[in-house]
C-alpha cells in the first residue's frame, strides 16, 4: 500500500486492529441463545435516568453499535426520532425483528459508523453502549471528527465502555502495545482521567461507574464497565 495521505495512515492502521466484520456476525449468530448480558431487552441503566431526569430532550438520536436494538427500541418508545447502526448484519436483522414485534419505528442502518453518509450537526444526541472500547487508539480521531461532525450544537453523547482491568475485558496496555501486538485484547480499557483527556473539547456531565446492582427490572447495569456524559457547546 502506498501511503499519498492522512486517511492512507488510517486505512493501513486499520489493516492491523480492525476486527473484521465475519467476527460481530459469528458472534451474533452462535451466541444469540445463550447468556450473554446485554442480549436482553432491557435498558442501560443511565440512558434511562438522563432521560426521566430530562437531561436529554426528546430529539434526533443515533445509537453506535445498536445490536439486538434494546436501547433504540427504548428510546424510539420514549419518542425521540432513533437512527441506529451496528457492523452486523445478524444484529441489524435481530434489531429490525425486535423493533417490529415492538411497533416502534427505527432507521437501521448495516455499515460502519464511520461509513454513514448522515446530514451534519443533525443528531440531539449520539448513543454508544460498548462500541468505543473495540475500536483502535487511531480510530479515537476519527471518532472524534464523527462526533463533531453529526452532533449539533448543545447536543450530547454518552458512552459506556470497559473499565480497566475489569471482568469482562479492559486491556490497559500503552497504545502503542496493541500494534506491537496487532491485537485489541479483547477491547481497551478506560478511566475517568482517560475519558476526559479525550474529550477535552467536550463538556463533561457525568463520568461515573456502571450500576450493576439495585436496579428495576427492566434496566441493565455490568459491573467494570464506565459511561460518561458529554455536550458539545460550539
Amino acid at each position: 500500500m502506498l501511503v499519498k495521505d492522512e486517511q492512507d495512515v488510517y486505512d493501513l492502521l486499520d489493516t492491523l486492529l480492525r476486527e473484521p466484520t465475519q467476527f460481530w456476525d459469528s458472534f451474533y449468530k452462535e451466541h444469540k441463545d445463550k447468556d450473554i448480558p446485554f442480549f436482553c431487552d432491557r435498558v442501560d441503566e443511565h440512558l434511562k435516568k438522563y432521560v426521566e431526569n430530562k437531561m436529554i430532550e426528546r430529539g434526533r438520536v443515533l445509537e453506535i453499535g445498536c445490536g439486538n436494538g434494546r436501547n433504540a427500541i427504548y428510546l424510539a418508545k420514549q419518542g425521540f426520532t432513533v437512527t441506529a447502526v451496528d457492523l452486523s448484519e445478524e444484529a441489524i436483522r435481530w434489531a429490525t425483528q425486535q423493533a417490529s414485534l415492538q411497533n416502534v419505528e427505527i432507521e437501521f442502518y448495516c455499515d460502519n459508523m464511520f461509513n454513514l453518509k448522515l446530514p451534519h450537526e443533525s443528531f440531539d444526541f449520539i448513543y454508544d453502549s460498548g462500541c468505543f472500547h473495540h475500536l483502535a487508539p487511531h480510530q479515537r480521531i476519527t471518532y472524534l471528527q464523527f462526533l463533531h461532525q453529526h452532533l449539533k450544537r448543545d447536543g450530547y453523547f454518552s458512552i459506556s465502555a470497559f473499565k480497566e482491568h475489569g471482568k469482562y475485558g479492559g486491556s490497559a496496555l500503552a497504545d502503542e502495545q496493541y500494534y506491537i501486538d496487532r491485537s485489541l485484547h479483547g477491547g481497551i480499557g478506560y478511566s475517568k482521567e482517560k475519558f476526559q483527556a479525550i474529550f477535552h473539547h467536550f463538556k463533561e456531565m457525568e463520568i461515573r461507574d456502571m450500576l450493576h446492582t439495585h436496579l428495576a427490572d427492566d434496566e441493565f447495569g455490568l459491573e467494570d464497565f464506565i459511561i460518561c456524559l458529554f455536550k458539545k457547546e460550539y
